[in-house]
């Protein structure tokens, strides 16, 4: 007899019967899940175990004064601007400046330059973008960026 794969199987398999399992008692994580109801908007939101920020050190912070002739401009108006590091937010920047140069800072804008094309004969590279903040001072406080 000749082995046919086209050929459908004439056999009935009988029904397999789902056998009981003993209970068992399995620790499972505490999530709610979402029912299709008016009840799933209402079902608890479970929040990270820890927002874990890695400590920044001040001089990752603070990585040096961005000196132009705007930025000395701004000296008059007690506004100093500071290269600072690309995960550095405000009250980061507030801090260290308080730390390192013990004034008072009002405000803080942080500006993000982003990197730009430039072409150097007939090679083409990228300019690095960096992260700036511009400190506004406590009226009669200023830092002495520049020693004489």
């Amino acid at each position: 007899m000749a082995f046919n794969i086209f050929k459908k199987k004439e056999e009935k398999k009988e029904p397999v019967k789902a056998e009981k399992k003993p209970a068992v008692l399995e620790h499972k994580p505490a999530v709610k899940k979402a029912v299709k109801t008016s009840e799933a908007k209402k079902t608890e939101i479970q929040m990270p175990k820890a927002n874990r920020k890695k400590y920044i050190a001040d001089h990752e912070i603070l990585r040096s004064p961005h000196i132009t002739e705007k930025a000395t401009d701004l000296t008059e108006h007690n506004k100093y601007i500071f290269k600072v590091g690309p995960e550095a937010n405000k009250i980061e920047v507030k801090k260290a400046v308080e730390s390192n140069y013990g004034v008072d800072v009002l405000a803080v804008n942080v500006v993000n330059i982003h990197r730009k094309k430039r072409t150097v004969g007939r090679n083409i590279g990228w300019a690095k973008g960096y992260k700036k903040a511009i400190v506004t001072l406590k009226e009669g406080q200023k830092i002495e960026i520049m020693p004489r």
